[in-house]
């Protein structure tokens, strides 16, 4: 009995070649299916097409307006933070809250 014998990397090689071209062949034979496009399907098809358009307008629309939204919300939010801040003393009103300070403390210590 003769013992199996691998194919070399050449004739496998040449083997895949033969398979490949017996395929497009077999491709290249076929009748390509030509299907009939009725004016209706075609009508279907760019109302389609139409409706899709306007709804991915629409949806830029509204992505647009919240981006606005948003971006008007931090402006009032940032309006909002500069009015709470304190303002600025000078330093005579600076010097005056120290010492207020300083003669509360010393009578809570000295009662």
């Amino acid at each position: 009995m003769k013992r199996y014998k691998e194919p070399h990397f050449q004739e496998r090689i040449a083997a895949a070649v033969s398979a490949r071209t017996e395929v497009l062949e077999r491709l290249r034979t076929k009748v390509p299916v030509v299907r009939a496009v009725t004016p209706d399907q075609a009508e279907r098809r760019l109302a389609k097409e139409a409706a899709a358009r306007q709804k991915r307008q629409a949806a830029l629309l509204v992505a647009k307006e919240q981006k606005a939204a948003k971006r008007a919300q931090a402006n009032e939010m940032a309006a909002a933070k500069a009015a709470k801040q304190k303002p600025e003393l000078s330093e005579a009103e600076r010097k005056s809250a120290r010492d207020a300070r300083y003669l509360a403390r010393k009578n809570r210590l000295s009662s």
